[in-house]
């Protein structure tokens, strides 16, 4: 018998703006999608051209997105990082460093890919989704 797949839904993170849900769920297998910097409560970006501080938020979202779930972000198996500058790398590492091993208490971090591209919206740095895996 196969599982059914659920939409996940929190007011912790932001509203999609378009025809996807925050998250999927099958099973034990969570998919958060894109995030970005927005306030969950008033859906603007925050942060214009700081990104540590635009990667500290996504990963706010992307976590409240997995807690949603019924997971913790130390299921997250897998992150991956889209961002608009190459010069950006290293101050995005920083932030995201800090913020992985704050909340991976069992010490074993997710796997990361990163990518440099264009965002949906000007004021966008950083995109960061993650797949979770749950017993």
């Amino acid at each position: 018998m196969s599982t059914a797949k659920s939409p996940i839904s929190t007011p912790h993170a932001p509203t999609p703006a378009h025809t996807f849900h925050q998250g999927v769920r099958k099973g034990p297998f969570v998919q958060v999608s894109g995030q970005g910097p927005v306030d969950p409560a008033t859906s603007e970006y925050l942060y214009p051209g700081d990104v540590a501080a635009q990667t500290t938020r996504t990963l706010e979202n992307v976590k409240a997105i997995v807690e949603g779930a019924g997971a913790t972000f130390d299921d997250v198996v897998m992150l991956r990082v889209y961002l608009t500058k190459r010069e950006d790398f290293p101050i995005m590492n920083d932030a995201y460093g800090a913020f992985v091993e704050a909340n991976c208490p069992g010490g074993v971090l997710p796997a990361r890919t990163t990518v440099f591209t264009g965002l949906p919206r000007e004021e966008m740095l950083v995109e960061i989704d993650a797949f979770a895996i749950t017993d």
